[in-house]
């Protein structure tokens, strides 16, 4: 059913007529939205910031988890340690030190891998593609693939279950903008595709229901000589995507989707440059995002609204939880410190609430949730 919002855009009391720009001296602004960023919303201005709390209890609050201290989940990616999930995706984090010696087909949903660190070669039924840190590779349901790294693999694999990965709609800025579809890669049967199909004994590990039925055949099933159409593999990395910019206005993190699915939402954070404006924000703005729980994968460099995280953390933002900058970014609102971001960042918004598995609970900073504590509250406990 088409959705009519309730649209009545009104201005009450001291307040911004332009979002995240003019805010009233003295105040912070805080979104209450709709559908994670697309749908209709209105700005608070308050006198103190919305994460001013000096106590937080209960199961809504932030948290924080290292995957570095993981160690398992090191023969193939059905052993990767699943750290979110619920109904409609897994969130898992796989490390893979030396070639897969199996091949593996996810008969669940469409897979995306995000490559953290490494780099090698993805063999499946479309040929090979090579990879690097920084690629997101998106696997169509029921590929059959493995991995030879020449250098240790780190990766995300998050999977749309009962569904496919799809690009989003980018409306007036046209197809184009962000990435060009013609940068998508595909794999190719090329010689060292054709060198590995050998008479050898393969197995393949598919996984249906989060079971693992295994196949034995007498040779690499991945022996195609060809194919045609338009449903295969696609790896767009990082370094290729173009952000949306605006001078005078922070966007939204939805301008920054990826990748979407039926329930969810990826998107990537990448290094641009500051707001010039003087009166615009220059660190994202306080919000409840109060239809979605927000993940974040930290990949590399310095995560400027952020404190205490480095690469290879994830954060959870729970649906319903006020969030926005640490008290140190706050005191760059309005006038950055350096032209530009250097973060890279993978953003993950699930429509339906995320399960915290055991693996993410045993690495779990505890402590994340005081890290919007201001110096003097600290002091005063």
């Amino acid at each position: 059913m088409a959705k009519n919002w309730i649209s009545l855009p009104r201005v009450e009391g001291t307040a911004s007529r332009q979002a995240h720009v003019n805010l009233p001296p003295g105040t912070f602004e805080r979104e209450m939205g709709k559908e994670g960023f697309f749908g209709p919303a209105t700005h608070m201005y308050h006198r103190h910031p919305p994460t001013g709390w000096v106590e937080f209890e209960g199961p809504l609050k932030p948290r924080a988890f290292d995957t570095v201290q993981l160690k398992g989940g090191e023969s193939g990616p059905w052993s990767a340690e699943l750290m979110l999930h619920n109904a409609h995706l897994q969130f898992r984090l796989w490390r893979q030190p030396k070639a897969m010696d199996h091949l593996v087909r996810n008969a669940d949903g469409d897979e995306l891998l995000f490559i953290h660190e490494g780099a090698g070669d993805l063999y499946c039924d479309y040929g090979r593609l090579a990879f690097r840190d920084g690629d997101y590779i998106m696997l169509p349901r029921s590929t059959m693939w493995r991995i030879e790294p020449s250098a240790p693999v780190t990766a995300l694999l998050i999977e749309a279950t009962n569904d496919s990965f799809r690009l989003p709609d980018k409306g007036i800025l046209g197809e184009h903008a962000i990435f060009d579809p013609a940068m998508l890669d595909t794999p190719a049967m090329d010689a060292a595709f054709r060198a590995q199909q050998t008479e050898d004994a393969w197995a393949v590990r598919v996984k249906r229901r989060g079971q693992i039925s295994t196949i034995t055949y007498p040779f690499n099933p991945l022996d195609a000589t060809g194919w045609k159409g338009n449903l295969a593999p696609v790896k767009i990395n990082w370094r290729d995507i173009r952000p949306v910019l605006s001078a005078r206005y922070h966007v939204p993190p939805s301008a920054h989707s990826t990748f979407v699915a039926s329930r969810f939402v990826v998107c990537t954070f990448v290094p641009r440059p500051f707001e010039t404006d003087p009166a615009a924000l220059k660190v994202p703005f306080f919000h409840n995002n109060d239809d979605y729980d927000e993940v974040l994968f930290y990949h590399q460099g310095n995560f400027f609204s952020r404190d205490n995280i480095h690469a290879g953390m994830i954060t959870l933002h729970p649906c319903g939880f006020t969030h926005g900058p640490h008290p140190k970014a706050l005191k760059h609102a309005f006038a950055s410190a350096k032209p530009e971001t250097d973060e890279v960042a993978v953003m993950l918004d699930a429509r339906d609430a995320l399960e915290i598995a055991p693996a993410a609970a045993s690495v779990e900073n505890a402590a994340y949730v005081r890290s919007w504590l201001t110096p003097q509250a600290k002091a005063a406990e």
